[in-house]
């Protein structure tokens, strides 16, 4: 863990952003007059979800996209 006072983390924002956004440092403290004030680390990415997890557990009716002739006629006013 690094840890690096206020003005140096103001000064190089960027490069500490980007090593904690990609692993090279898992988290950065920023210090004020010696004692940790906030910590910098990457944020929580949802993890990927796998493909076909529910494959087999819905069935979807043949016509679900079938005309219904009832709200049909509500819209038309027949």
């Amino acid at each position: 863990m690094k840890s690096v006072k206020m003005h140096e983390a103001k000064s190089t924002l960027s490069a500490l952003v980007r090593d904690v956004s990609t692993g090279v440092e898992p988290e950065v403290l920023i210090c004020i007059a010696g004692r940790a004030a906030a910590r910098l680390v990457p944020v929580d990415r949802a993890p990927k979800r796998a493909l076909g997890v529910d494959r087999g557990l819905i069935s979807i009716a043949p016509d679900f996209d079938a005309v219904n002739l009832d709200i049909t006629r509500l819209f038309e006013g027949v």
